[in-house]
Parts: structure tokens; sequence; C-alpha cells
């Protein structure tokens, strides 16, 4: 029924809607747009299938009525008629007519009945609507009529969606008919067609779809066809229906062979046999047809499951469905088929078999026969075992247990199948082991724990253990009692209680195997409780503790894993739980039993020596419970005889017994003197009886087994023991006099194992210390006597190692060894031991190389039994120390390097362990203490590494000995530690470090000591062992720089090492010798030093070799350069005859070998300033004395591949000074020094002070390449030499007076310096600058000259510029300093005080342009370019200008000189007068002016001169050249005359007055006769050259003269001006020219008259 929301009410609302829908009709199907006031529209199929859809909603949510309902069919199907739509606008319409349908069904199938008589098919949307409405209430009426009209359609249809759309009508139709047919008489509603009637429709149109339709190939049409099929089955009549069984088989076949989906195949055929199975018999055909029916439905069932796929789901059910109503029909064809198929080789048949066998084997009747068959069938299935094969055949199985095959005699099979199974495989699927559960629950409790006990089942004891306690709690909670009864009564068929018992616990002891082992047990055992059901008494008393203690053993694995359970403790548990459990029972003959089982198990167990271990203890835990000592002592009897083959087997004998002497100790005891008894009675004994090669073998384990056995009993029993060891100990000595002696080597091996443990265990005893064993000594004597035996070429047994551990572990037993016996006992030792063949050669000699490493495994026990056989001794009298380590003595000094190595071994082990026992109550004394440490420090320089290695453990050991002993010294005296000492040393401090020994022990030395170990020490030096004497020399090194101070024979050390030093010693020990020899120099520097400078010169390699090592340590090259410096200074200061002094020559030899290395920098940086004036000091007074000629003094290493430089007195000075400089990291001082001759100055007495300025000096203006002293120190080092030459500035001595000031005046040039507080540098300098000497005054100048650089020095300087004016006269370099000084006062002075400065000495500066002195010259010249850019700088007045222009012409001649330096400075002046001036044209010109342009710029700047200047002021220029013609220097001379010529070039002549060009002529004309010829033709040059500029061409002139009266007359010009006058002239001349002044006039316009002229 459709529900509407609301009702559609009102003719207009119906209106509206049947509107929309012709709108909708025309629109879709094209016939025109819709007339809107619009434009005409179109409708897209999008919009279309959005209106269908709104149009079903209308349908479906309004009610209609029936003309409105036809109407609008008729309009759908005219649209799909017309417009034939397809895909989702089909399915709309499909669904719109679906909706029509749901108001009148009928209506809408009639519509397909209008439709008959036409050719075509009807629309598919009808069809499919049709179809799906025939399934409505009320369609009955229609479904005779309807299925008449689709018989003739299905002849008609050829396209696939026609014949879909067909399926769709019969699927509905027959589904309804069946639906009707079914309901019979309580249908309410009545066919039109009868059911006789009904059936033939069905059956004609199974033929025609079969006939008229292609249903062989893979399609939806086949698969629609295929489900109307198996709906007509129902309708056929079953006659008929049995007839088609033939064909519709061979056509599923063929369908099948297709691949169509097996669903519909399945389908089909199920519904078939349905239907024949509902007629109550199958009939022939089919009987015919049942293997191929068959064969179609295993190949369903073995096609794999799709969960996702309902089709594949279905499909698997449908054909177990169809196999069911198969084995109804042929029970005995099916099961026939199935039996068949489980034998085939193809696994899906298998599979598919087993699956379907299960279904259907429910319905199958359990014959005798059935059973066989099945039977044999699944054993052959197991057998093969195909994994893919197993769920399907346990499933089976499970099926066949439900029907008790388990019983049947071939049962076990299955059993053993499933119990493999159950076995852990990670193969197995986790649903196996379910499956297999749930079948073994099928078997029986008791014989489930009978197979379950089985070995050959042990793997699946998990499982079944579980499965047999799941059964047993089942039975509990079915009220039904899980016990064994009396099962155990048949041994033949079930185990007993004690084996059942002994079989869980040996399962618990390892719990976590197979993850759940323990768990399981315990878990069964819980649930059979109790196993001994039969004694009604103790029954209460076993179930109680039980239910009480197995579940806190279950709570102890849950809340453990497999590595956090501790095993001893869980074993002990285990143990504990069955001495209870046993206790409980309180039955002999129970335990008995239980012992005999035990034994069993003992004897069986090869594999799991810890299960065995636990069964023995299992064995001694029964007889400790029990009380029947008859029954105990035959069981400890039993268990002696049985076998001790293995170590396992003596062990666990040992521990049976210990447990069992808890209780009976008595008992266990004499059962073991008995034993032995027994075994050395010949009659009696059953080793005697054997062959003599057996039975050593026999009594070896025999021993290891008694003592092993004491050794638990003991252990167990440590506080009833002590009454018995007397005993136990005589009994052992007797085993060896009894059995031992008369043996060989491996008997007495076997005894001395077993003695080892008896032993061992009694030293670990706490009341052994009290036994006294009078039988120790007999012990050690015959153990000493086995050691001694032993051959030292080889390593034949471990004999001697077991003896020294046996006589070990007697150290605690009374009575101790007595001195004597102790020294030989380590002397044998020692001896037997260290003299064993290298570990390489046991290997190498070993037959085999397993043998070879058991050699070498032998020989380290061995060292380490005598280490603790060595430790043993020193508990026993910790005193005797040294006397242990003298005993190696021998074999520390041997040749052979392993035997050293070994001893080196025990040295240190022996020092290790006192260290550890920190006994010092009692001092440990050392009387050779030094000869120990020389020794012990020489092996650490071993050439054996490992030596080297124990030693310096060995020397560590023995200073922890000192420093423990020294600490409790002061403890006993009351003193507080000592502090302070922050070494911390270890044993890998002194691995290859003898100074680091030494210096450790030095403390320990006396004076006597310490020089005495020096001199031993020195003789090692010259051993031929490369690391031995190196190792004499670092100790000898060491010790002197810790104790140098104390050394007494000083003269005699430096002698021996001088002399050593001679021969060929080893580089390495040369050096470290030579260092022994710095320590003691910076120790003994005043005894030292005096001995090597006495020495003739030039010195050898030797003590040359000795100085340089003495600038390698800090300490040392301080100290002997203050002694050095000493002699300098003292030297200087008193010596008063010019004769030279070879001992300060010597100081400086020692010096350049000294600093000719790079460790002594912070040495000289901290006596830098006083070591460099000392050493210039000495050069200077050096550079005055008369050497002799070629005198060589010391000889400079030249570089690789050259020879050396001899040097003479001079040069070592001067190599000491460049060394002291480079020492102190200035190398920069140095380059600076090379490049500007510093080292020529300095080596000349004249130019010494020169060479000092140089030296300390910045260059002025800054050069990039390094600078002096002052410019590289840093500040702290300028005050330090500040304040050394301060008191030296007065001295006496002119060389320390000249040096101290020449260094104090450049030291100013530093601000730092300039700033110090409380200096008077300027008072010191004007005194200096007013003495007489010029050196004096040089150095004056120069200190004011750095003085004035610095701001607020120009106030006080200023006043200075009237006295240094005096100085510009004077001799050259004071002139050049003087200049220099006026310089920097002006260039850093200030404002106004500049400019008057500067005009103050303006015309005292300028004569020194031209000087004839270079360096004068070049000194001036710069200095005024650096005054006038200082002078720009304030903007200079006229007034200043017109001095400033007093320079030009000075510089312009300057300019002109050869001299590249003079040129390059008159550039830069006259770049900054132009600057100041105004000439920005020319500035480029002059700043970039050369040797090679000058002229060129000279002409250039005379024409702008004369173009731009007014012509008095070239005038002036002019005459100032003037008296540059009369100057004494011809080039200047030729200079003026040069500029006169160029001036006078650019000047119109002409246009000047006669007096100024006579007064030119006339100056040039007097160098007419000039000296110099080049002058007097260069004269001659500028005279014709003015005179042509004066007086044109004669021709010209005489017509201009003939044109001039005429001009005058008539041109009307007014007469020339008058002409310039280039010089000015005093007021008289100025008159008497008055009279030519017409003349001049008239001559003035006569010479313009050729440039009118030329205008005209």
């Amino acid at each position: 029924m459709v529900v509407s929301s609301e009702t559609c009410e009102g003719s207009l609302e119906w209106e509206i809607l049947e509107r929309s829908i012709r709108n909708f009709i025309e629109l879709s199907q094209g016939a025109g747009p819709v007339k809107t006031s619009q434009a005409p529209i179109k409708l897209s199929t999008d919009l279309i299938l959005h209106n269908l859809k709104l149009l079903e909603v209308r349908i479906v949510n309004h009610k209609m009525a029936t003309p409105l309902c036809q109407k609008m069919t008729d309009l759908i199907l005219n649209f799909l008629m017309t417009v034939k739509p397809e895909g989702e606008l089909e399915e709309a319409c499909t669904m719109v007519l679906l909706a029509l349908g749901f108001h009148n069904a009928g209506m809408v199938i009639m519509k397909l009945w209008d439709r008959m008589h036409q050719d075509t098919l009807p629309p598919r949307s009808l069809l499919v609507a049709v179809g799906k409405l025939n399934l409505c209430h009320g369609t009955a009426t229609y479904i005779g009529a309807t299925w008449e009209y689709v018989l003739r359609l299905l002849r008609k249809a050829q396209e696939e969606n026609d014949r879909l759309a067909l399926c769709h009508v019969l699927r509905g139709l027959a589904t309804s008919a069946r639906m009707h047919l079914d309901l019979g008489t309580k249908d309410e509603e009545k066919m039109d067609i009868t059911p006789e009637l009904l059936s033939i429709k069905a059956y004609q149109t199974l033929r025609v779809l079969y006939n008229r339709w292609s249903l062989k190939s893979k399609s939806k049409v086949t698969e629609q066809a295929l489900v109307i099929i198996g709906h007509l089955f129902y309708l056929v009549p079953p006659p008929k229906l049995k007839n088609q069984v033939n064909w519709l088989t061979r056509w599923l076949m063929t369908l099948m062979a297709a691949n169509l989906n097996s669903f519909y195949i399945s389908q089909c055929i199920c519904q078939l046999l349905d239907a024949l199975f509902a007629s109550g018999s199958g009939g022939i055909n089919l009987a015919s047809q049942l293997e191929n029916i068959a064969d179609m439905l295993f190949r369903q069932v073995s096609e794999k499951v799709n969960s996702s796929d309902i089709h594949s789901m279905q499909n698997h059910n449908l054909a177990l469905k169809s196999f069911f109503l198969l084995t109804k029909l042929y029970t005995d064809q099916v099961v026939h088929l199935l039996l068949k198929n489980l034998e085939s080789k193809d696994i899906n048949e298998i599979v598919s078999a087993l699956e379907v066998f299960k279904d259907v084997f429910h319905g199958v009747p359990q014959t005798e026969k059935l059973r066989s068959e099945v039977m044999h069938s699944v054993i052959l299935v197991i057998q093969d075992d195909l994994k893919p094969v197993r769920v399907a055949l346990l499933n089976f199985l499970e099926k066949l247990g439900q029907y008790d095959y388990l019983d049947l005699p071939q049962g076990n099979v299955i059993i053993n199948y499933i119990i493999k199974l159950s076995e852990p495989d990670p193969s197995n699927e986790e649903n196996v082991q379910l499956m297999c559960s749930k079948i073994l629950q099928r078997v029986s409790l008791p014989q489930l724990l009978n197979l379950m006990c089985q070995p050959s089942n042990a793997l699946a004891f998990v499982a079944l253990s579980k499965t047999a306690t799941e059964m047993a709690l089942k039975a509990q909670a079915l009220g039904q009692t899980p016990y064994l009864s009396n099962y155990h009564l048949r041994p033949s068929q079930f185990i007993s209680p004690q084996q059942l018992l002994t079989h869980l616990v040996l399962f618990s002891l390892k719990p976590y195997r197979g993850n759940e082992f323990g768990v399981s047990s315990l878990r069964l055992l819980s649930a059979l409780h109790p196993i001994t059901s039969l004694h009604p008494v103790i029954h209460s008393n076993v179930g109680q503790l039980w239910m009480k203690m197995i579940p806190q053993m279950l709570h102890i694995l849950n809340d453990n894993t497999v590595k956090s359970l501790n095993q001893k403790e869980w074993e002990d548990r285990l143990l504990k739980f069955l001495s209870q459990s046993l206790l409980a029972i309180d039955d002999d003959d129970w335990l008995e039993q239980l012992t005999q089982v035990i034994l069993e198990k003992i004897n069986i167990f090869n594999k799991d020596g810890e299960e065995k271990a636990f069964l023995y203890k299992f064995f001694g835990v029964t007889l400790c419970t029990s009380r029947n000592q008859k029954l105990v002592k035959r069981m400890l009897s039993f268990i002696l005889k049985t076998t001790h083959e293995e170590l396992l087997e003596r062990e666990g004998i040992a521990v049976a017994f210990s447990i069992v002497s808890q209780k009976h100790l008595k008992i266990a005891l004499d059962e073991l003197k008995e034993y032995s008894t027994i075994l050395t009675n010949k009659d009696t004994s059953s080793i005697l009886n054997l062959m003599k090669e057996h039975q050593q073998r026999e009594w070896g384990l025999v021993c290891n087994t008694i003592c092993l056995i004491y050794n638990k009993i003991i252990l167990e029993n440590q506080e009833t023991i002590f009454m018995h060891l007397e005993a136990i100990l005589t009994l052992v000595l007797q085993h060896y006099h009894d059995c031992i002696v008369e043996k060989d080597k491996n008997l007495k091996l076997d005894y001395l194992n077993a003695l080892i443990s008896l032993t061992e265990l009694l030293s670990s005893l706490s009341i052994i210390c009290k036994f006294t064993c009078p039988h120790k000594l007999k012990i050690v004597d015959f153990l000493m006597e086995l050691i001694k035996a032993e051959p030292v070429n080889c390593l034949s047994s471990s004999l001697r190692q077991k003896a020294m551990t046996i006589i070990t572990n007697f150290r605690k037993i009374k009575p101790l060894l007595d001195p004597e016996v102790r020294e030989e006992l380590l002397r044998t030792c020692y001896k037997s031991v260290l003299c064993l063949p290298p570990a390489d050669v046991l290997q190498k000699e070993a037959p085999s190389p397993k043998d070879g490493q058991a050699n070498v495994e032998l020989l380290r026990e061995t060292l380490e039994s005598l280490r603790m056989l060595m430790e043993a001794l020193i508990i026993e009298m910790p005193t005797r120390v040294q006397n242990c380590l003298e005993y190696l003595n021998t074999w520390l000094n041997s040749q052979k390097d392993h035997e050293r190595e070994r001893a080196m071994w025990c040295t240190a082990r022996i020092l290790g362990f006192t260290v550890k026992m920190n006994n010092f109550q009692t001092e440990i004394e050392f009387t050779r203490l030094g000869r120990l440490v020389r020794l012990l420090a020489i092996r650490c320089q071993d050439p054996v590494d490992n030596i080297c290695f124990l030693s310096s453990q060995a020397v560590y050991n023995l200073y922890c000995i000192l420093v423990l002993q020294k600490q409790m010294g002061r403890k006993k005296q009351g003193l507080w530690e000592e502090e302070g000492k922050s070494e911390v040393y270890s044993a890998n401090v002194f691995y290859n470090n003898t100074f680091k020994i030494a210096k450790a022990f030095a403390e320990y030395f006396t004076e006597i000591q310490a020089t005495t170990l020096v001199l031993t020490a020195m003789e090692g030096l010259t051993d031929s062992r490369a690391k031995v004497s190196l190792a004499a020399a670092q100790l000898m090194s060491a010790v002197m720089k810790e104790r140098g101070k104390d050394m007494i024979k000083v003269q005699e050390i430096v002698e021996g090492i001088v002399e050593r030093l001679n021969l060929q010693l080893e580089p390495s020990t040369k050096e470290e010798t030579l260092q022994a020899m710095c320590s003691l120099a910076g120790n003994n520097s005043q005894s030292v030093v005096p001995l090597l400078l006495h020495r003739p010169l030039p010195w050898d390699r030797t003590n040359l070799a000795l100085w340089k090592a003495f600038g390698t340590q800090r300490e040392t090259t301080i100290n002997v350069l203050q002694l050095l410096i000493g002699i300098l200074e003292k030297h200087h200061l008193k010596l008063e005859s010019q004769e030279i002094d070879f001992q300060s020559v010597a100081v400086t030899c020692a010096l350049c070998e000294m600093l000719s290395g790079s460790l002594c920098q912070e040495a000289v940086q901290e006596l830098y300033p006083r070591l460099l004036i000392s050493v210039l000091c000495h050069l200077y007074w050096v550079i005055e004395q008369n050497t002799p000629q070629k005198m060589v003094v010391y000889s400079k290493e030249g570089g690789p591949g050259s020879k050396s430089k001899p040097l003479d007195p001079t040069s070592c000075a001067l190599e000491a000074v460049k060394l002291v400089i480079q020492s102190a990291a200035y190398d920069k001082v140095v380059l600076y020094a090379n490049d500007h001759h510093c080292w020529d100055l300095l080596s000349c007495p004249k130019f010494y002070y020169v060479g000092i300025m140089e030296l300390t000096s910045k260059p002025w203006p800054p050069l990039p390449h390094p600078s002096g002293i002052v410019k590289n120190c840093q500040p702290y080092i300028l005050h330090r030499i500040l304040n050394h030459v301060r008191n030296l500035l007065y001295s006496t001595d002119n060389h320390w007076k000249i040096l101290a000031r020449t260094c104090y005046a450049q030291l100013l040039w530093h601000r730092s310096v300039a700033q110090t507080l409380g200096q008077d540098f300027l008072g010191n300098l004007i005194k200096w600058i007013k003495e007489p000497s010029l050196i004096m005054k040089e150095v004056g100048l120069r200190g004011i000259s750095n003085l004035a650089l610095h701001p607020g020095q120009s106030e006080i300087l200023k006043n200075l510029v009237p006295l240094l004016r005096g100085f510009l006269k004077d001799e050259v370099r004071v002139t050049m300093q003087a200049v220099k000084s006026l310089r920097n006062i002006i260039c850093h002075g200030q404002g106004e005080d500049t400019k008057v400065a500067f005009c103050s000495i303006s015309k005292q500066l300028c004569p020194l342009l031209s000087d004839e002195r270079d360096q004068v010259r070049i000194s001036a010249t710069s200095a005024l370019g650096h005054m006038l850019h200082q002078i720009n700088k304030f903007k200079p007045g006229t007034t200043i200008q017109k001095e400033i222009y007093a320079f030009l012409v000075p510089l312009l001649l300057s300019i002109q000189d050869n001299n590249a330096e003079v040129v390059k400075a008159c550039g830069g002046a006259l770049t900054e007068w132009t600057n100041v001036i105004g000439w920005s044209s020319l500035t480029q010109t002059f700043r970039h002016i050369t040797l090679s342009d000058h002229i060129q710029v000279l002409e250039e700047t005379c024409k702008h001169l004369v173009n731009t200047s007014r012509t008095h002021l070239v005038g002036e220029l002019l005459f100032q050249s003037f008296g540059f013609l009369k100057s004494p220097q011809p080039s200047l001379r030729a200079a003026a005359v040069t500029f006169i010529g160029l001036t006078a070039k650019q000047i119109s002549l002409n246009q000047i007055h006669e007096d100024d060009m006579t007064l030119l002529q006339k100056a040039l004309e007097n160098l007419r006769d000039d000296p110099v010829e080049t002058i007097q033709s260069l004269v001659d040059t500028v005279l014709k050259k003015i005179d042509t500029y004066m007086h044109p061409e004669s021709e010209y002139a005489s017509r201009l003269s003939r044109m001039s009266s005429s001009f005058f007359k008539f041109s009307g010009f007014k007469p020339p001006a008058p002409r310039k006058r280039l010089f000015k002239i005093g007021k008289l001349e100025e008159v008497d020219n008055k009279e030519k002044k017409h003349w001049n006039w008239l001559r003035l316009h006569v010479n313009s008259l050729p440039s009118w002229h030329h205008g005209r």
C-alpha cells in the first residue's frame, strides 16, 4: 500500500499535476518548446531524469483516481515508445510505472495486453514493472492471461535487454503462481488459470526457453533463465520433469564448462532435486545421471567460499543441501561415491568428500560394513596426512567420534593421529588444536592419561593434559568422581600412581617448556587428586595438601616468565611439595615402589641432565621422608652400586646422599665407609677382580664419587659434620696410599680432582679455622713431590696445577707452614711453572689443534693456581711480601721473554693482592725499595708489550702499598692526611711511563738514594737493548726532575752524562738523557751552567745539544736564562778593558742554541724585555771590540741539504737578537728588520742607534708589511721595556745610555706608553736635544716626534716650534728628525694653532725643499704634503695662501729631479697644494706623476698657471725662480731654466713690458757661461724661443710699420693700451720709465696689427 502524506483535493491541484506531466512529455519528446513568457525551453537529460524522479515521488505520495492513473500511464508509455530511453532514464520510467501500479496494478498489467496484436515488443520498462507487480497482492486474476501473452513474446525477443525484461515477467509469474498453489484452499485470491493448465504453461515455457533462446554461454540472460527454470520445476508435472532430467543435466554441465556463475547452477540443481524429492522418487533418468550431478556438486563444494560474496556462501550451502537430497534418494550410491573420492589423489576431491560425508553422515544408517569401509578410507587419508585436508578430516573425525568410531579396534590410529596433531607446531592452525581437543575428549580418561605418559607422546603433553584436566573438571561439575578408582591395578593397561606422580612432577620441573608444561601438569594433579584413592586413611590429607599447595605454585608460574623464574627456587618448591606429599602418604610400601620407579627412570634417562639430576634429588627426598632405616640403608647401598660413568650420575648420587644425610647422617657415613672397605678388600672388591687396564678407570670414578658424596654431606651438615672430619680426611689419605700410589698419572689426576672438590668445600667452612689436621703436612709433602716430579720442558698433565690448588685450599687448616717450607714451596712452584715453554710452543708441539688449545688453557689454569697459592702464603705471613718477590729475581732478569713475562705477572699479582688485603697494621718493609723500583721501571720499557703492562700494574700496586702504609703511620701518629696532592696515579698512567713512576716514588727516596739511583741508572744508558737504555734514561730524567735539588754529586753526574752523550746512544735515549740534564740544570743552574760555559768554543754537538735541551722545559729555561742575563749585565757594567771576554760570547752561543727551538716561547716572553735589552747591549759592546779575523765561535745549522754557517762573535750576537725576538713570537719584527736593513745598521758602531730606531719603529706613512717592536708587541710588554730602560737613561755606560734612550724615545709612539702617568717624557727629551751629541739630539727629536702623535700633546708641543726651527739647519739626520717633529706637531694640532705654527716655519721649511741633501729634501717635501693636508682642514685664508704660493716654484723645480723618491714626494706635496689653492684640475695629474712624465706635467702646470693666474703672480713666481738660477746645484739651475722657458712659452710676451722682458733675458743670459754645458745649451734654446715670441719675422714687421701711420690716421682706432708688467718695481724706477711711455704705447699697438689684420 502506498501511504501518502497528504491528500490531493480540488481540481486546481490535479490540473497543475496534469499540466506538469504534459509539459514534461512534450519537452522530453521534443514536440516543441514550452510556450511561456520567456524564450522556448529545451530540456536536458539530467533535467528529464530529475523530473521523472520528482514525478515518482508525487505519484507515490498522492492518492490518484483511476482515470488520472490511466492517463498518466498512457503518457509514460507514449514517452517510452517515442523516445526509447536507456539507462537511468529507462529505470526512472520503470519506477514511475511501478508507482502508478501501486495505485492500480491491473490497469498497468492490462496495458501490456493492449499491445497483444502489435508486432513490436512492449517497452522494457513496462515488462519490468509488470514482473514486479505480479508479486503484489491482487494480481492473481491476471496470471493466466499475462502468461499467455508472454509465451508469445518469448519467441520474438532477440536482444539481451528485452529477454532480461521478459525474465522479470516470468519470474514474477512463476513465483506468484507457486505461492498461490502452495496456499491451496487458504488462498484468498483465485487465479485465472487452473493448476493443470498452469503446469502446461510452465512446461511450454521450459521448452521455449531451452529451444528458442541460446542458453549455452555465460550471460545475464542465462543466469536469469536458470532462476526462472528453477521455479518452473515446482510447476511442471513430476513425470514430465523426470523425463527432462537427462537434457537438463547435459545443459547444466555445458553451462558449468562455460564458467557460468556457480550459484545459479547449484540453485537450479538443488531446486530440481527438491522437486523430485517432493514427488517421492528420483526416477531412472536421475539415477543414470547421478555421477554427473555429483561431480558438478563436488566442484561446487570444493570452490573457495568468499565470506564477502553472498552468492559464494549460498552456492556452498546449496551444494551440500543437494548432496543431502541425493543421499536421501540414493544412499548406497552416494556413500560409494564419497568413499571413492576419499581414496582419490586429488586434494580437492578428498576435502569435498570429507565435508559432504560429514554433512550427510547423520542420515546414513550405521552398519558394520559401513563402519569398516569408513575406517579403511579414513586411515588411508590419515596415512597420507595432507595438510590441506587436515581441517576437513578433523571435522569428519569429530563426527565419527560421536558415533563411537574411536572405540573400534582401528580407533588407535585415529587417536595417535590426533595426538600427533596436538603437538606444538607453528604450521598447525589454532583451530586444529581445538578440534583435536574435542576429539580427544571422546577417549576415556584412564586411556588418555596412559597415552599422556607414554614417552612417544611427550611433545603433545600440554594438549593431552589440558584435555584430561578438562574432562576431569567436567566430571566434577556433573557430580561424577574423576578419580581413577582401581585402574592402577591393571599395570598391563595403565600406569601406576607412582609412575603418574613421577611423570607429572618431571614435566613440572621445566614449567615453561612448551609454554605450559608446568601449569598443565599441576592443574592435572589438582584435578585428579588424590591419585592414591585406594588408601582411605591418606585420602583427605593428600587432597587438602594439594588443594593448598598447587594453587600457590600455579600463582608463581603465572607471575613469572621463563626468564624471571628462579629455577633453583622452583626446584626446591617442587621437592618440598613432594616431601610433604610423601609425609602425608606415610606408607613405606608405597615409598618403596616409588623409589623403584625413580631408579627405573634414572636408568632410562640419558638425554636431559636436569631431569636426571632432579630424579636423584627426588630419590633422596623419598628416602629422607622414610622412617624405615633398613629401607634407607638398602636403597643407599643399591644406588651406590648403580652406574656412575658420567659426572652427572656421580653428582646425583652425592646429592641423594646429602639429602638423606639430613635425617640419616650416621647411616649415610657408615654406608660409605662400608662401601670403601668392600672395594679395598681383595675378596669382596668388584674393582680388584677386573683386568688391570680397567681397574684404573674404576678407581678414579669411585674416588671421585666418594669425595663428591663427602662434599655434599659436609655442605649439607656443616654444624654436625665437625666431629666426623678427621675420620673423613684419614679415609681420604688412606685412599691415596691404598689405591693411588701404585697407579698411573690418570688415576692420580682423578684422585686430585676428588680431593680438590673436598678441600675447596672445607676451606669455605667458617668452622675450619678451629680444626687442626695432623695429616696436613704429609699431604703438602706428597703434593710437593708430585710438583717436583713434573717435567719443566713440557706440560704433560694438570698434576702441578691441581696440587697447587689443593695446597691453597689447605691454607685455613692448622698447622701453618714454617718459613723454610714456605720458601721451598715457592721456589718449587716458581721453577715448575715459570720455566714451562711459552703458550705458542705448547700449541705448536701439540698433536692436534684441539690438543694445542687444551694445553694453552691448562697453562692458564696452572698460572691461576700459582697465583692463588701465592695469595694464600701472603695471607699467612703478610710481612714477607718482599721475600716472595725476591724469589722471582732470577726469572725477572731472564733472557727469555716468556719467563720474564710470567715472573712479572706473579709480581703484579703478589703486590696487587697485598693492596687488596689492606692489612697494614704491621708494617711491610721494603729494605731494597730502590732496587725494586728500578727493576720494575726498567721492565716498563721491556721489548715485550705485555711485560710493560704487567710491570705498570706491579708498580702501581707497590705505590699503593707505600701510600697506604704512610697513611696508616700518620693515622697512628694522630696526624691529618696530606692535602694538595692533585696527581692521581693508576696502572694506565704508569704504563710505558717511567717518568710518572719516578715522580710517584720520588718522595720515598732519601738524598743519597736518589743520587745513587741516578748514578746507577746512568750505567744503563749504554745498554745494547734500546728499550732498556731508554727506560734508564727516562728513570734518570724523571728522578732528577722530581728530586734534582737533592742531588749531591752534581759535577760527577754532569761529567758522567756528558761522557755518555759523546757515545753512540739511541736517539730516544739521547733525548731522554738531555732532558735529564735539563732537569738537573733547572734545579742546579748555579752549578751546571758555569761548568758548561767554561768549555772551549766552538762547542761540539754534545754541548750544543745540552744547551738546546735547556730551552725545552719552561722552568729550566727561565732559570738558565736568568743566570745568562745576569752574566751579560754584570759583565758589561764592570768591563773596562777593550779586550773581548769569551764568557759573554759563550753566553750568546748558549742563547743561540737554547732559543733555536720552539718550546722556549713562554719562558722568553716572561723575560723578554730584560733579555732583549741585555742581548742588544752585548751586541753594541761586541761590535766595538777588536775581534780576530775569521774567528768562529758558533756554527749555525743550515737547512736541509745545506752546510752550517760559521759565526763570529758579532754575527753570533746578532743571531741571538733575532732568536730572542722570534722566540717571543714576534716574527713580523724580524721580517721588517730584514726588509729595512736593520741588521746591517746594528752591526755598525756608527749607526747602531739607527738600527735600534728602525727595529723598534713604525714607519711613516704606515706600510702594508710588518713593522717594528712598538707596533707588534702588546702594551704590557712595552710598559715592561719602558720600566727596564728607564733606569738606564742616565747610565754612566754610554752603550746602555744610547740603547735605553733610543728605546725610550721609540716607545713613545704607542699611546698607552705616552699616556703613562707620573712620567716626564717631554722634560727628558728636551734635555737630550740640548746635549751636544748629535745622536742624543736625533733621539730626542724622534721622541718629540712620537709624542706629538697622541691627542692632548699639541698645547704643550706648540711652544717647542721656535726651538725646533733651530734644528732645520743642523746635520742631516737631526734636520730630518726636526722636520718630522714639526710635521707631527702640525699634523696632529688643532685649529688656528696649526695655521700659526705652519706660518712660523714656512720660511725655514721652504729652502729645505731644494736642499742639496736628498734625504732632507724628501723628508721636507713629504712633511709639507702632510702639513698642507692638515692646513686644508681649517680653511686657510689669503695670508696663508700667499705663504703657500712660495712653495710652488721649489716644488716644480724638484719635480724635475731624477730621483724617483723626490718626484714621488713632490707629487704628493703638489697634490695637497692644489687642494689648498683650488687647482682641482691638476690634482689627479700630480697624484699619479712618475719620473717618466714629470716634464709633461710641468708644462701643463705652467700653462694652467699662466691661463688662470694674474700676471703679477706669474711674474712673482718667475722672479722667485731667478734665485734658483744662481743655485750651486746644477739640477736646480737647469730646472729653473726649464720652468722659465715653459712659462714664457705660455705668456704673450709681445704684451709684456720691455723692461720685464729685459730683466727676464738678462737673468737667463747670466747662465750662458755656466760651467755645465747642458745648462748653456738649455739657456740658448730658451732665449731663442723668447726672442721669437718677442720679435716676429722682419718682412711682416716692416709691412705693418708702413701701414701703421695710415691706420691710426684713417681708422679711427684709439692708440693701444700699455703693455703688462710681470715684475713689480720701485717708485723711482717707475718715474724714470715715464719718458718711454709713448713709444712703448705705439709699439704695443703696432704689434697688435697682425692680429687685427688677421681678424679682418
